[in-house]
Parts: C-alpha cells; structure tokens; sequence
C-alpha cells in the first residue's frame, strides 16, 4: 500500500490550490501560525507536530483535530482506526470520479482504494486527500479479487442488474471490498461473476444509472451505518 504522495510538483501545487470538481468555490479554512492563534502558549514540540505549519501555519484540507500535524502523523492516526471496509473502481473513464471515491474513502476511513487499470490519474478531484489514503493498483478485475481473497475480504460488486440485491436491505458483510463499474457499462461480467453478492441502489426517476462517484459514497455509506462505530466519528 501506499499513501498517495502526489506527484507533480508545482502543477500538482497549483491544481491542489484550485476548487475540485464537486466545490462551489472555497472558503479559506485552516489556521494561521500556532504564535497568532495561540498567543503567549508554548509552541508544541510534539513529534507529530510539523514545525513549518507551526511556523507559518495550516491551511490544508484536514480535520481541526490534525491541525500543524505532519502528514506521517496524520496517517498513522487514521491508521489505528480504520475500517475493514475496501473500495474498488473498475475501469473507471473520469478522473474526477477517481477523485471523489478517493476523498470519500477517506473521509470513511476506509482502508484501502484499489483503482483496478489506470496507474496516472489526475488527482485534483481527491482535493489532496489521496495523501492520507491507502491506494492499491491492480492490472486487471482478476487481480483484485485475488487480493481480496487472499485477505479475507468479500467481494460485494455493486450495479443495477437483474438478479441484484437492493442496497437498502442487503446485510454487507464486515470484511469485505465494495467493487465499481464505470458509468454506462458498470461492473464487468468478470467481476460480477467472481463476486460474492451483487447490490443495487434504489431509483426512482428517469436515469439510467447514478454518477460513479455519487454511487460508491452511497453504498460506502450503507457499510458505515450498519459496522461503524458512530462514537467515534468526528
């Protein structure tokens, strides 16, 4: 696994500074440095702190409780108390899409996102939160569900066809790796084939099918209202 340090330099900089596809515009968030907000208070010389911030502030797409926190810290936080709950997107065409299951996930504290077929994406949409969350590359549906299999996980694709199991009663197993399909074409027969269930979301206009993006927050949702543990959501 790997955290998602984004690549690109200034033009990844510049991009993380600019709205994501699903904002308004944005508000400038965050604090300032600790000596301004936190007048005549020592400075923390915690290890999770990260001196720079502290210096010159934290404006970064986080919770309050991690402000000044470095990255590493950050991480291993979430880390000590994610869910056993894994998302994977299956030939998915809109990187912005990508973006929004990414930030999702981690607002979930799902433990991993595996992106099954594409490497390079552009991440703008995941508004930087790729760098907190686990992600996973995979060349093909097969892969996937090997890992998945090898590590305990159910397999639940998740798509409107005939035979599906409406989200809205399934019972979704703990352990398990929610699977998507790209808009239009959805999950592959491969994958629904080798998937222990398959779970659809209720519709009642005229569309066709749900944005990706929108879909598996749905579904990622259903998982965290039915093993969660509310107590311990920000």
């Amino acid at each position: 696994m790997t955290g998602g340090a984004e690549p690109g330099g200034a033009n990844a900089a510049n991009a993380a500074d600019q709205p994501g596809p699903t904002e308004w515009g944005r508000p400038r968030v965050g604090v300032g440095p600790w000596a301004e907000e936190h007048p005549g208070e020592p400075i923390p010389d915690d290890a999770r702190h990260d001196p720079e911030l502290l210096a010159d502030g934290d404006r970064r797409n986080v919770v309050d409780a991690y402000r000044y926190w470095t990255r590493e810290a950050i991480v291993a936080d979430i880390d000590a108390r994610r869910h056993p709950l894994h998302v994977a997107i299956e030939n998915f065409e809109n990187d912005a899409n990508i973006g929004t299951v990414v930030r999702t996930a981690n607002a979930f504290a799902a433990a991993a996102v595996h992106i099954v077929g594409r490497r390079r994406w552009n991440r703008r949409g995941a508004m930087v939160t790729d760098r907190y969350q686990h992600l996973m590359h995979h060349d093909t549906v097969g892969e996937v569900v090997a890992w998945a299999r090898e590590h305990g996980l159910a397999v639940v694709a998740v798509d409107n066809v005939p035979g599906s199991v409406p989200l809205e009663t399934a019972e979704l197993p703990r352990d398990c790796l929610l699977l998507f399909g790209q808009e239009g074409p959805g999950v592959t027969e491969d994958a629904r084939a080798a998937a222990d269930m398959t779970v659809s979301i209720a519709q009642f206009g005229s569309t066709r099918s749900i944005n990706a993006g929108v879909a598996a927050g749905i579904a990622m949702h259903a998982w965290i209202r039915r093993h969660a543990d509310l107590g311990t959501a920000w």
